[in-house]
């Protein structure tokens, strides 16, 4: 019974282990690879060789020593994604209420259109 509740606590332990290491590696490679540059590729190397090699340790370290730009890259590469998501939101939803209803304005002042019209152009924009 004992020994059975300590191998759980122990391989729960190693699991963790793994995967903490697993995401912590990901992160890095992701830096690495998709965000980095700027480092060359033989540089990449080495880091990869270590990573496979002495795996937590070069962890360690390359968080230490590169912790800063990497949480700087990660924090533009943010910044980037939400800029271009909110570009792709204006295109989508195409022209507000109000900017409708001053484009009728425009066209009620210029003669374009009657008041009838713009008053049912209104109602469409409104809702």
């Amino acid at each position: 019974m004992w020994y059975q509740r300590d191998d759980f606590i122990w391989n729960s332990l190693v699991a963790f282990a793994i995967i903490a290491y697993l995401i912590i590696m990901f992160n890095i490679l992701i830096d690495l690879f998709w965000r980095d540059h700027k480092t060359s590729g033989w540089i990449k190397a080495v880091w990869m060789f270590f990573l496979v090699a002495v795996p937590y340790i070069t962890a360690l370290v390359y968080v230490i020593a590169r912790g800063r730009g990497m949480s700087e890259r990660a924090h533009g590469a943010a910044v980037a994604a939400k800029r271009e998501r909110d570009i792709y939101i204006r295109e989508a939803a195409g022209h507000s209420p109000a900017k409708e209803i001053a484009h009728a304005k425009a066209l009620l002042e210029a003669g374009t259109i009657s008041q009838q019209e713009f008053d049912e152009l209104k109602a469409k924009a409104l809702g």
